[in-house]
């Protein structure tokens, strides 16, 4: 199975970052004396389009020949990949197709839009989106970019461990949120072979637990119907990132929904900043885990910051 080498990683961030923003990394004294942890935010919700899937979109875009751009770029999506791909055909003056679960979260809708994408919107189920992306693919015979089961994605995603260790001390652990596993996989592979005795964990909300159960059983599960308020990881692993976090990544831990709220609370109330709450995932795992990442220094990443205002989980 085609995996990205460290090389494509390297490569992809030469590629991408005239784009990108090497998004700052912030700490919290507060949040480390309640989880007993040294903590390093790496703020992706302060990335282009809101989100770190903008790294992965980019790359899988720049890296297309301009015959494979020259109708446009298609995908399915609930958010983040949908705007960072509008985002990126934008860079190409090419167009953008974007399927869309019609009860996605306005907030990414109108993103998309303002972006500049044509949206056609399926039913939230697996059969309704791969026939409605089918039928835009063929009506426009637009070159179709999966969210995570492609290299090129998976090369952006893993220039965030990249800047990582070029900005900390090599952390014990660095932890992630999983959905379909582009970041988990790409930022396990950079960071493995940049500082192999940091341990990689995933994240992943409890009734959404398609990833642990696939880790844990050593077969791929689907979590259908996944019912998190962390909607940018509703989908499933695809069989190249479960191969990638089969072999590369250390644990990955489940959180509750009430420690997905408490810790996007937090971090909204203690760092000022806003999260999306996929992002908040990774420090309700260490909230909820205390006993496993206390005295550990831990780099977390937040993924994304495309939250819908209107319908906040604490307010």
């Amino acid at each position: 199975m085609d995996s990205p080498e460290i090389s494509d990683i390297l490569q992809a961030h030469t590629r991408i970052k005239k784009y990108i923003h090497n998004t700052p990394i912030h700490s919290s004294t507060r949040i480390n004396r309640i989880t007993g942890a040294e903590l390093f935010f790496k703020c992706e919700n302060f990335q282009k389009v809101g989100a770190f899937k903008a790294r992965g979109a980019t790359n899988a875009v720049l890296s297309l020949p301009d015959t494979g751009l020259r109708n446009g770029v298609a995908t399915h999506s609930s958010g983040n990949h949908a705007a960072a791909l509008a985002f990126a055909a934008n860079i190409k003056n090419t167009k953008a197709y974007i399927v869309m679960n019609e009860t996605a979260p306005p907030a990414k809708k109108n993103a998309v839009r303002d972006y500049g994408a044509r949206i056609t919107f399926s039913q939230p189920d697996e059969t309704s989106r791969k026939q409605t992306l089918d039928e835009v693919v063929k009506d426009t015979q637009a070159q179709f970019i999966h969210p995570y089961n492609n290299t090129d994605i998976i090369s952006g995603q893993g220039t965030v461990g990249i800047e990582i260790l070029q900005s900390v001390p090599p952390p014990d652990i660095l932890i992630t949120p999983v959905g379909g596993g582009g970041l988990l996989s790409g930022t396990a592979i950079s960071v493995k072979n940049i500082s192999p005795d940091t341990k990689v964990i995933g994240a992943e909300p409890y009734y959404a637990k398609d990833a642990y159960e696939s880790f844990y059983s050593g077969s791929l599960k689907s979590a259908y119907p996944p019912k998190t308020i962390a909607d940018g990881l509703l989908t499933s692993l695809s069989e190249k990132t479960f191969s990638i976090i089969s072999n590369n990544v250390d644990n990955i831990y489940t959180v509750s929904e009430e420690n997905i709220i408490y810790a996007m609370r937090l971090i909204w109330e203690r760092m000022k900043i806003v999260t999306e709450p996929s992002a908040a995932v990774p420090l309700g795992a260490i909230i909820q885990h205390s006993n496993i990442f206390k005295d550990k220094r831990i780099a977390i990443i937040l993924s994304g910051g495309n939250v819908d205002v209107a319908s906040l989980p604490f307010y």
